[in-house]
């Protein structure tokens, strides 16, 4: 191993899939050595994580939604009315959604 340009020994285990997986892309970039490819990889290779506050209001925002929706059917097939002030809070709260959802596209749009 002294005379090995690479000396240091990196081993991870991996399942059948994943194995698949990671031949698959080989593949289509036109690789056959492995090693060289997990070496690239792991050395220029990145990882996405994205933190979006607006994901985590856009989830709240369906939770509270979907509660009031249930409490609304609720009430309606026990007394058999819908009130307008009903009707109007669930219209603002697709609106707070929507609102949601594109602030969500726009953040997206500018990773790349």
């Amino acid at each position: 191993m002294k005379n090995r340009k690479r000396n240091i020994p990196l081993m991870f285990w991996v399942t059948q899939e994943e194995r698949e997986q990671i031949e698959q892309k080989m593949v289509q970039l036109g690789t056959a050595n492995m090693s060289a490819y997990l070496r690239k990889i792991a050395i220029d290779g990145y990882v996405v994580r994205l933190d979006l506050p607006e994901l985590q209001e856009m989830v709240s925002l369906l939770r509270r939604s979907s509660n009031n929706l249930n409490q609304l059917a609720r009430r309606a097939n026990e007394t058999g009315r819908v009130y307008p002030e009903d009707i109007q809070d669930i219209r603002q709260k697709q609106e707070q959604l929507w609102d949601a959802a594109k602030d969500i596209l726009r953040s997206l749009s500018r990773l790349h």
